[in-house]
């Protein structure tokens, strides 16, 4: 009787240690997510001001620069910050990184695809297709870039900016300071782009190349601007037929996030088992699929919010809750990246994402042309 009460007396001190445990890991994540929360907020905060909202610089842009003016200044400066915080950042970066890009999903619907057609989605997918192997091929084979930030401009320059470069992070393993790098550029190019393409609308008035007025236009401006909020920018100069168009086409543009990164983690899967020496170097077993789950999540909360099951009040909320998980890991990656990094990284990103620029405005001009007319 004696062993058996101790037996079952047993299981309470260990449900009681492992309450113990939790309480203190959550302890050592507290300083990191308060310090990325608070800087997140901010970025928030400024990002509803009207001249910077005019101008595209969303929370998440707002929200890095932010976290580099901190991590360079104040990170050096107090070392027990940067010990204390270190856990609570990682998870940040990855973890709400991951839960941010599942919820992102609330923004879109199959809806908005019927609202661009197939050529539409034709358009958006040769845009994506190009670019990216665009990027792929001048960065590593003219410019000389490592293939990481190479993949992390083009994804970022191909799909949907600063969003997509934060996606793409986890399949292609890429470091803090490549991320920011390919986070700058967006930034760079998709502001001159802002003020760029209502110049642009009016000489197409004239050369009518991209047929449709305002409304093919927009299609053109959603289909090859980088960041969400640049092509709302950017549209509204144009006219609120143009802004329509470009935001639909946007989106379906964001929806080929998911399918990207699934491809993309297969193509290197694919190519680490062509380099087993390269694998076996890093400690990775040669040919594993690094599977990008929070893809699918994407996808499913895609599918889930085309239902419109939830109410309009619940969907506002929670995309504003997304907006914080994502900006708080622009926050901790810009926490996590060193200025000196990115002045070794030279000049060879800011050409190859201007040559992408470039590629993106003639290039996909191009393509919007002549897309429509061949399928009617």
């Amino acid at each position: 009787m004696h062993a058996l009460s101790t037996s079952q007396a047993s299981p309470g001190p260990s449900a009681g240690h492992r309450a113990a445990r939790l309480r203190l890991q959550l302890a050592a994540l507290l300083p990191g997510l308060a310090l990325s929360g608070a800087l997140a907020a901010t970025g928030i905060a400024l990002g509803h001001i009207g001249w910077l909202q005019d101008h595209g610089f969303s929370a998440l842009t707002l929200a890095i620069v932010l976290g580099m003016l901190v991590g360079n200044t104040v990170y050096p400066l107090v070392p027990r910050l940067a010990a204390a915080s270190g856990a609570g950042v990682n998870v940040s970066k990855q973890n709400l990184l991951r839960l941010g890009v599942v919820l992102y999903g609330l923004r879109l619907t199959v809806q908005d695809i019927g609202h661009v057609g197939i050529a539409g989605v034709a358009i958006d997918a040769l845009v994506l297709g190009s670019t990216f192997a665009l990027a792929c091929f001048i960065g590593t084979r003219w410019l000389g870039l490592d293939r990481k930030t190479a993949m992390l401009i083009g994804a970022g320059s191909s799909i949907c900016g600063a969003a997509a470069v934060m996606a793409a992070e986890p399949v292609v393993k890429a470091r803090a300071e490549q991320v920011t790098v390919a986070v700058a550029t967006v930034v760079v190019f998709g502001t001159l782009a802002i003020f760029l393409y209502p110049a642009l609308f009016e000489l197409n008035q004239h050369w009518a190349l991209i047929p449709g007025g305002a409304n093919g236009f927009g299609v053109y401006a959603g289909s090859t601007i980088h960041e969400v909020a640049q092509v709302v920018a950017a549209a509204r100069s144009v006219g609120p037929d143009a802004a329509n168009s470009a935001v639909i086409a946007k989106m379906v543009r964001v929806m080929m996030l998911a399918p990207f990164l699934v491809m993309l983690s297969a193509w290197l899967a694919r190519d680490d088992k062509r380099h087993a020496h390269t694998s076996a170097a890093t400690g990775q077993a040669p040919g594993k699929l690094a599977v990008p789950w929070f893809a699918f999540g994407f996808v499913a909360v895609v599918l889930f919010n085309s239902l419109q099951w939830l109410p309009a009040s619940v969907v506002a909320v929670t995309t504003e809750i997304d907006t914080a998980l994502l900006a708080m890991a622009m926050a901790a990656l810009g926490l996590s990246t060193h200025i000196g990094a990115i002045r070794k990284a030279g000049a060879k990103p800011l050409l190859l994402a201007l040559i992408l620029f470039g590629w993106l405005i003639v290039g996909g001009a191009l393509i919007n042309r002549w897309v429509p007319a061949l399928l009617g």
